[in-house]
Parts: C-alpha cells; sequence; structure tokens
C-alpha cells in the first residue's frame, strides 16, 4: 500500500511535476491547494483537496483522514514585485500560512517537511556560485517570507524534533517530459515561457531588461534548472527525512548560468522562429549573475540532474507551450470541510 504525502500547492507548477515525481516512487500524494494560482488539469496522481493553508479546520481535516508521512509544502506566493507593493499578503500567506501547516503537523504527529524555499533568500550576492552558507540578505518581502519559514523550521526542530529540508531553488525552468503537465502562470514573468510565447506571436515581443551588463553579451545571467530535475531532488529528500536523516538546507541549481541573449536564442534554435524583442533598461534589483553551487545535494543526497543543457530545458517547455494550454481532464476531487 502506497505511503500518503501531503503536497500543498501540488496544483502549482513545481507541485504538480513533484507529485507524479512521487506516485513514480510508490508514495500517494495528496494534493492541497487553494487554487488560486493550481490547475484541476494538473493534479493526476492522487486526490485533490481544496483547501488553505491558513484554515487550521481544514488542515486538521485533511491530517486526520489521510495520515500523512510528511509534507512537501509548496503553498505560497511568489511575485517578487507584488510582494514590495503589498507585503501584507505575502507575510500573511506564506508566513502565518507555513505556521498554521506546521502547527497542524505538529498537532498531528507529522514530523517531516520538504520546504520550497528559494534563491531569494541570498539577496545581492557577494559571490557565484552562490553557496549554502552565503550570508542571506533579502531584498523584498517574497525573500524576507521564505527565509522567515526557513527559520520557523529551525525552531520547530529544535524544539519539536520536526525535521526538514529547505530546497533553495534558482530558476525553475521546462515541461514534464511526457507532456502531461507544464508551466501556465497567470501573469507569466518568467523568462523562458515569455520567450517562447513572443516566438508563437501570443504576445508582440519579450522586453531585454538591460543590456550593459558585465556579462560576456551584456544581459543577466541566471541558472535555469529543469522542473524534473527539481522534482527528483523532493523525492531524495523526504526520502532521506523518513529514513531518519537530519534536517538540511540545500541549494537546487544546474550551477551554469545562461544569459538571456541565450536563452532567446535557444528558443529560436529549437523552434526555427524568430523572436520579436525590446531592449530596455535595467530593472532595480537585478543582479548580473545568480548561479548555484548545488555541490551538497549531490554529494549528500546522490541527486544527479538529467536536464543540465539549456537546449534540453527549452525543447520541453517548448513542446508543451506550442500545444498550446491542455483540455481540462478529470480528476480526482476532494472537497474538505
Amino acid at each position: 500500500m502506497a505511503t500518503n504525502i501531503l503536497v500543498t500547492g501540488g496544483a502549482g507548477y513545481i507541485g504538480s511535476h513533484t507529485c507524479k515525481a512521487l506516485a513514480a516512487a510508490g508514495f500517494t500524494p495528496i494534493t492541497y491547494d487553494n487554487m488560486v494560482y493550481g490547475h484541476d488539469w494538473a493534479v493526476n496522481w492522487g486526490p485533490l483537496v481544496r483547501g488553505d493553508i491558513l484554515n487550521r479546520g481544514e488542515l486538521d481535516e485533511v491530517f486526520a483522514e489521510f495520515k500523512p508521512v510528511a509534507v512537501l509544502h509548496f503553498a505560497a506566493f511568489a511575485y517578487v514585485g507584488e510582494s514590495v507593493t503589498d507585503p501584507e499578503k505575502y507575510y500573511r500567506n506564506n508566513v502565518a500560512g507555513s505556521l498554521s501547516l506546521l502547527s497542524a503537523m505538529r498537532k498531528a504527529g507529522c514530523r517531516h517537511i520538504v520546504f520550497s524555499s528559494t534563491c531569494a533568500t541570498y539577496g545581492a550576492p557577494e559571490r557565484v556560485p552562490l553557496t549554502e552558507d552565503h550570508p542571506t540578505r533579502p531584498m523584498s518581502p517574497y525573500g524576507t517570507s521564505k527565509l522567515m519559514i526557513e527559520q520557523m523550521l529551525k525552531d520547530f526542530d529544535a524544539a519539536y524534533g520536526m525535521t526538514y529540508t529547505a530546497l533553495r531553488y534558482f530558476n525553475a525552468a521546462g515541461a514534464d517530459p511526457d507532456g502531461q503537465i507544464g508551466e501556465d502562470h497567470d501573469p507569466e514573468t518568467h523568462l523562458i515561457p515569455l520567450v517562447i510565447a513572443a516566438a508563437l506571436g501570443r504576445i508582440p515581443r519579450v522586453e531585454v531588461f538591460g543590456t550593459d551588463y558585465p556579462t560576456p553579451d551584456g544581459t543577466a545571467v541566471r541558472d535555469y534548472i529543469h522542473v524534473a530535475d527539481l522534482a527528483d531532488a523532493h523525492i531524495l529528500a523526504v526520502k532521506r527525512l523518513l529514513d531518519g536523516g537530519k534536517s538540511a538546507i540545500y541549494n537546487l541549481g544546474t550551477g551554469t548560468g545562461n544569459s538571456v541573449r541565450e536563452v532567446i536564442r535557444t528558443v529560436e534554435e529549437v523552434s526555427g522562429k524568430p523572436v520579436p524583442m525590446v531592449e530596455g533598461p535595467r530593472r532595480a534589483g537585478d543582479s548580473p549573475g545568480l548561479y548555484a553551487d548545488s555541490g551538497a545535494i549531490i554529494r549528500e543526497l546522490g541527486w544527479n540532474p538529467r536536464y543540465g543543457a539549456l537546449r534540453d530545458i527549452v525543447a520541453t517547455a517548448w513542446r508543451w507551450h506550442e500545444q498550446g494550454l491542455p483540455s481540462k481532464r478529470h480528476c480526482n476531487l476532494r472537497k474538505s470541510g
């Protein structure tokens, strides 16, 4: 009989890919999502419970019914710019919501959690590639909210013995290699789907913010990691916790930076279509380069990313976006409350 894992935010981009990986690893993912940004069609490998992490009553019911042995926590608002203009929304949902979740876990005796953190906890880099011991000075309420949750996890571990793994993502990209699920945000802010949308004529053009950075081609450099590789890391992390492993924080990236111009050129090569673009000024707060040193998770958990090349990442994203939005499929829908 499969073991239940509660996946908050499991109807979203990274959460849904991780649910598929959980099912392949012999677990049953129980998706818990308020569906603000999630999609019914992305839930295919276990039940969907509509609920909010701020609602303790709903959480208590889910823990009582499904008795999950661990939690994978993806539920968060994640628009950096919006967090600056509306910090209350981010601290309420991300921080207070996570506290509500941890409290429900403690009551239910669920002792293990894998947390979806972010490289935004680091802030402006003093050096690259970024290692886990780099100072954490987030530059937005979004990054601060994630760092605050990491601190809560440390305190709950010390006081109550609840072990955790916090995974600091870099730039998640790509789509399910089988084409079942992929990226669909509204609004979309990620570079690769925006470039693809421009190539497909769904938006007029893509804007390049800054062409005078101290990088090889003048545009900003970022670390793009395939969403399936992110999902694999979550499986390794939860298995390690269930086997008695200690709490840890890991970077998740390829360790290779790619510039905005490289992304545009790669989409053109993969698609065979030109990408209309316009050059603009730098955005405030953007760093010239951000990429990870992921040696710790490779050494300690045996993580081995399968899609290290930008072309491979873009190819899966292109196949997903070219076919258009998926038709809504039947999913095993449950309602709490």
